[in-house]
């Protein structure tokens, strides 16, 4: 990339800001300064990291000059600037902290000493904090001499063989190898029988994990016809966007790995979502069996080091397949053929923290910018993608059948008002002994975690309630404390009530640690385990999980959303769903369209081997068109049904939303600022004439999180360009005061 050679470049500063910023380049720094790289300059009172976005005309005024240059090489090409341009643009996001966001984490400075001024032109990595930067590592090998070397003795002689057998080995292995080795080397490398190179060394997620070879699976018809169209758009060299639509089961996963062998015989890249870290491992699995190109993982399992040294394989060209999770939409590939997204309806593809954006729209936003294809792959694809499809904005495939021919699993739907103290209908009960007597593996969904979902008092009423947010708290018999999920607030299991002082504490609801007690108890001999973020926290502890299951130690897993999604486990052959319920009464305007999803992903992982698979539906509303489709597989005749609603209330796919959201400690500010914001908003729709609907303000349906008051404002359009036109003329005119934040959710995906 060429140098600017420029004496004022633009900047784009890692801030809350809605502008870039000028600064004068000294001249013994002009040769270094290009688009791209990272410099540190005077910003106020202090110092810290900014981008160089390329030359700009000297403005009027006396400029500030940049400190330092800190990388030899740029971190981000022109095009993806472009592409964060645009995400700038569309998400109404301050560049400077798109750009953060995209590149490693913990590459940026902020000091006032010297410390910066000479990490001029290092590689990113050697910033990075805490010792996370570039590994070094030495490594050995064997001379000319050892082989002729006489009277070794010990470890050293150890050593020698060692070394003419391998070639050569690192200190680590050495290490591994032999006991205490350094002085053995120290003496071996002094008496010239080997040589000590020290090397750059990458951090390996793939470490512990064995690659077994998998030949490529015949397609069946559908499956062939799918790759078929996706591969000509690849040879194309064309934007096209397809909506791999497939049953559970159907082998969309194959689809994508003969597709992406395809791209890379063009000498093109790859690149992976997946929605969740848990379903990364036996992912990678498969495509590392497929595959013997450099492959990379980003997600937020690996550690900074980790992911930062995935960055360097891929920025140098020397991983051809990503896999990651949302954020790994920002990797550097060159060269991009294919795109996919699997399971593309899931609701965490959305970053709703800090710089907003949706991975799976910028899947499309991406591989139109780099001509490449983009499949987007879901048994339950979103409302808005399903119309985008029949509308013909994206290319539909289908994938009518399971592989094999094996039948969708069969299920029923259990009326669950009649239940009182037990989780479990008798239907269920009897179908998890059957099952386990006929050897069979079960999973137990239901989407809350605890023991107890909350805690009142019989004799008053008084409900024990988070003071941080707008919650009650869950009960962990394990810990034997009571919990908010949203702050980690806690207390001990009180005797008494606050409020009464009597002794009349009740616990009600059910979450997922309640339902693993009460199947221990009714099949004491069966091997359960439980999988929700309390037994997940640490690293690869889904993995762990999942592996147990896939050698068939486990016979009863239970858990959360987490173990709908993905999973390929042929010993699975019953399905249960606790409670259908807990999503579908969300104030949401998605609720139903999540709730078919949840429960048709996981019924899907029934019966994927010989063994046909059953399914049973727990739920309050056994009647709701939700469930009811989902028992019978029905996904158009639920999107005929859920757009005639959404078309009525004038939702997605129909009009296009905004979220704004207030928050602040004080709540009477808050709901001020929230009423002032509103009234400027009505104004300028007045003066604009634009076509927007907005609703509210009103209190957020989860009034205070982690003790800030919130209050929100939707906003409605046909037209997304009118929307943006109000939106920007506010955040111009918009002076909230110092204790409100103020959040601008484009195409928002939850409102609560």
């Amino acid at each position: 990339m060429p140098h600017t050679r420029n004496s004022v470049i633009e900047v784009a500063i890692p801030l809350p800001l809605d502008r870039t910023f000028h600064y004068a380049v000294p001249g013994q720094l002009r040769d270094s300064v290009m688009q791209g790289v990272r410099v540190f300059v005077p910003f106020g009172r202090r110092k810290l990291t900014g981008y160089v976005l390329g030359p700009a005309s000297a403005p009027a005024g006396e400029l500030k000059e940049i400190i330092a240059v800190l990388d030899a090489e740029p971190l981000f090409t022109p095009r993806e600037l472009a592409f964060y341009r645009w995400i700038a643009s569309y998400y109404l996001q301050p560049l400077g902290e798109v750009i953060k966001t995209a590149l490693p984490a913990g590459i940026n400075i902020e000091s006032s000493g010297k410390a910066a001024e000479d990490g001029a032109g290092q590689d990113p990595g050697e910033m990075l904090k805490g010792g996370r930067g570039i590994r070094r590592e030495r490594f050995y090998r064997a001379t000319d001499l050892a082989a002729t070397a006489a009277g070794l003795r010990g470890t050293g002689a150890r050593i020698i063989l060692c070394l003419l057998e391998q070639g050569e080995a690192s200190r680590s292995r050495l290490g591994e190898l032999f006991p205490n080795p350094s002085a053995p080397l120290k003496r071996l490398a002094e008496q010239g029988l080997i040589s000590v190179e020290e090397r750059e060394v990458y951090r390996d997620p793939f470490r512990d994990e064995p690659s077994v070879p998998s030949p490529a699976r015949i397609l069946n018809q559908a499956q062939a016809a799918a790759f078929a169209r996706i591969a000509e758009a690849v040879t194309s060299r064309d934007f096209a966007p397809f909506l791999l639509h497939g049953v559970t089961g159907s082998g969309k996963t194959e689809v994508y790995l003969h597709a992406i062998a395809h791209a890379l015989e063009l000498g093109r890249s790859a690149l992976v979502l997946t929605p969740e870290i848990a379903l990364t491992p036996q992912l990678v699995t498969r495509f590392r069996g497929r595959f013997t190109c450099g492959i990379a993982v980003l997600h937020s399992g690996l550690n900074q080091g980790e992911r930062y040294d995935e960055w360097r394989r891929i920025r140098r060209g020397e991983a051809a397949i990503v896999i990651g999770a949302r954020s790994a939409i920002f990797a550097p590939l060159e060269n991009l053929g294919i795109i996919v997204v699997d399971e593309e309806h899931e609701a965490s593809y959305k970053q709703s923290e800090g710089v907003t954006y949706n991975a799976r729209d910028l899947a499309l936003v991406r591989g139109k910018m780099e001509r490449a294809a983009v499949v987007l792959g879901s048994a339950t694809p979103l409302v808005t993608t399903f119309h985008a499809a029949r509308t013909g904005r994206i290319r539909c495939l289908g994938l009518p059948e399971r592989v094999r021919g094996l039948p969708l699993p069969e299920a029923r739907i259990v009326d669950a008002r009649r239940l009182k103290e037990t989780a479990f209908s008798p239907e269920l009960a009897s179908a998890l002994t059957e099952n386990l007597e006929n050897g069979g593996q079960s999973l137990l969904l239901l989407n809350r975690r605890g023991f107890a979902t909350f805690l009142v008092c019989r004799d008053c009423g008084h409900v024990f309630r988070c003071p941080n947010c707008s919650v009650t708290l869950t009960y962990h018999r394990s810990r034997q404390r009571h919990f908010c999920h949203y702050c980690d607030y806690s207390l001990p299991a009180p005797s008494v009530c606050p409020a009464c002082h009597g002794p009349g504490i009740v616990l009600l609801g059910k979450g997922t640690e309640r339902v693993e007690e009460e199947v221990r108890a009714l099949l004491p001999a069966a091997r359960v385990a439980r999988m929700d973020s309390d037994t997940t926290s640490g690293r690869g502890g889904c993995a762990r999980i999942l592996k147990r299951l896939e050698e068939g130690r486990l016979d009863i897993l239970i858990g959360t959303q987490m173990i709908a999604k993905g999973h390929d486990y042929p010993g699975v052959t019953l399905v249960g769903v606790v409670s259908a319920d807990t999503t579908l009464n969300l104030p949401d305007f998605r609720s139903a369209e999540r709730t078919f999803q949840l429960v048709s992903q996981v019924m899907g992982r029934a019966g994927r081997g010989d063994t046909p698979g059953r399914v049973m539906i727990q739920g309050m509303d056994p009647d709701h068109y939700a469930l009811a489709m989902a028992a019978s597989h029905d996904y158009d005749g639920f999107y005929r049904l859920e757009t005639g609603f959404r078309e009525e209330a004038g939702y997605p796919p129909f009009s296009h939303l905004a979220l704004l959201g207030l928050s602040g400690t004080a709540e009477r500010t808050v709901e001020q600022g929230a009423r002032d914001a509103a009234r400027l908003l009505r104004e300028i729709r007045t003066r604009l004439g634009a076509r927007v609907e907005i609703l509210g303000p009103a209190p957020a349906p989860l009034a205070k999180l982690r003790g800030r008051f919130r209050w929100q404002i939707l906003l409605k359009s046909g037209s997304r360009a009118e929307l943006k036109r109000l939106l920007l003329a506010f955040r111009d005119q918009w002076s909230p005061p110092r204790v409100v934040r103020t959040a601008i959710d484009i195409d928002p995906v939850d409102t609560l």
